[in-house]
């Protein structure tokens, strides 16, 4: 995910005065006053930020437009509503997810009660990116607090209008003593890194996440890393083509690309290319206009950085669609490249913008194959007419998540984790996975103090039969409640 600026590593960070200590030290001194673990906290600072996202709405689309040029929907649908509904599901489910799970036995510890208690980690630090600003940087919030957390939020500094937002309106609905928000860019990262954090969340690009994950271990603090990669969709020769162009279009160029789990390539035969082409010029002129720099619907690139870096791409293969550039507006039109090669630069690097390179392959298993001997994608995508063939590519493959014949809607259900795998990231979160990720399972065992006698089989000397007995004890399990 090409999220992040260039952290200033926390080794190498200038050796002014700390402007991070206090905050540090507060927070550290409120969760230690065991303010955030009672559920009544959690849950009004839940409410408080379900709140805002109700009452100040309009404000949060106003910044998102003036960022990344999103349209109220794409606002809405990718961002708020999202944010919404994981702040309902914490509140509807706070005291279960809070609850003690019992845990089996064995006939050692069957006068006892085992269970596992989910403790808050203390202070978590969550650093989000520019892309989505709001869902990036509140749904880890929400997991945060439902789980008793007290946190710190670096957001982006590179989508400045909602991070002004989101420093202006996050004080004035969670209480302050618990939660604080720190602006700037890396240098600020970097000093912030230097402190000792009960968990860190992350989500970027795997180079920042390495840095993240270096600075972590001098504390040995545990980290959740939300990265990227170059996401592959296999388009079977089976499928209808015009099916195919308007889900991976959408897809693709929703937030004009800007997207961690959009396609980021197709593996498709020859064949299917020429069918694929028109029926992708046609998805796009359908979508956003026969002149999409002027269509409400399309975004914008979030930089000239950002914008040239994916101009030099362009250079890749041949254009067979879009192209056009105006980098006063930080435009690129949707783009579709054919004729590319593996070893350039658009099928080295995660491309994060509305290019989309078709790769054509002879087999199913040359695009299995093509996908395996490259990192682990954060997402991975099959369309076929048979249900063989997508759960072969399900089955060979190895990816954060996957979609059948559709894009990255399974986002949208908080029963379902997300996360990456090996270079596209560790760790899960969305609903329930939130408030684990951000919880210490504690192992408990509870047992009287009383009956000894019963204890004595386990102290030496030990004989056969007592060597015999308690490995039948410790082998015999049965499940107990509390």
């Amino acid at each position: 995910m090409l999220v992040s600026a260039a952290l200033c590593h926390p080794l190498h960070c200038s050796m002014d005065p700390d402007p991070h200590e206090d905050t540090v030290r507060r927070l550290r001194e409120a969760f230690s006053s065991g303010k955030t673990r009672p559920a009544e906290f959690r849950a009004a600072q839940l409410q408080a930020l379900g709140r805002l996202l109700s009452e100040r709405k309009q404000q949060l689309q106003d910044a998102l437009a003036r960022d990344l040029h999103k349209s109220a929907f794409e606002s809405d649908m990718s961002e708020i509503i999202l944010c919404q509904n994981e702040v309902n599901l914490a509140l509807k489910n706070l005291h279960t997810w809070m609850k003690d799970e019992p845990a089996a036995t064995n006939l050692f510890t069957k006068m006892g009660s085992a269970f596992t208690r989910k403790e808050p980690f203390g202070l978590v630090l969550i650093i989000s990116p520019w892309n989505y600003p709001v869902n990036l940087s509140l749904m880890p919030l929400v997991g945060a607090i439902a789980a008793g957390n007290c946190v710190i939020l670096k957001p982006s500094e590179i989508s400045k209008g909602t991070e002004k937002v989101l420093a202006e309106l996050l004080p004035q609905y969670l209480d302050q003593s618990c939660f604080a928000m720190v602006l700037g860019g890396p240098q600020e990262t970097g000093k912030l890194l230097e402190h000792k954090f009960d968990h860190i969340f992350f989500t970027g690009s795997p180079r920042v996440g390495k840095i993240i994950m270096a600075a972590a271990a001098k504390h040995l603090t545990p980290v959740t890393l939300e990265l990227g990669g170059k996401n592959p969709c296999y388009v079977d020769d089976d499928c209808d083509p015009q099916t195919v162009a308007n889900r991976v279009a959408w897809f693709r160029y929703f937030n004009t690309g800007q997207t961690c789990v959009a396609p980021d390539y197709v593996l498709c035969s020859p064949e299917m290319q020429e069918r694929l082409l028109p029926a992708l010029q046609s998805a796009i002129t359908r979508f956003y206009g026969d002149d999409p720099q002027t269509s409400p619907n399309l975004g914008r690139i979030i930089n000239q950085k950002h914008f040239k870096r994916l101009q030099g791409l362009l250079g890749c293969g041949r254009v067979a669609i879009g192209g056009q550039t105006d980098e006063r507006d930080c435009y690129i039109a949707p783009t579709v490249l054919v004729d590319v090669q593996e070893t350039e630069p658009v099928m080295q690097e995660e491309i994060f913008g509305p290019i989309l390179p078709l790769v054509t392959v002879r087999s199913l298993d040359e695009a299995i194959n093509f996908i395996n001997r490259r990192e682990k994608p954060l997402a991975l995508y099959a369309f076929s007419n048979s249900s063989q063939v997508v759960n072969h590519v399900l089955e060979c493959t190895s990816s954060g998540g996957f979609g059948g014949n559709d894009g990255f809607l399974y986002l949208t259900l908080p029963s379902l984790p997300f996360g990456g795998v090996g270079n596209s990231g560790m760790g899960r979160y969305h609903g329930k996975f939130s408030f684990d990720t951000f919880s210490h399972h504690r192992a408990c065992l509870l047992r009287s103090s009383g009956m000894e006698k019963l204890n004595e089989i386990r102290y030496p000397p030990y004989g056969p039969w007592s060597e015999q007995l308690i490995s039948w004890a410790m082998g015999s399990q049965s499940c107990t409640l509390l």
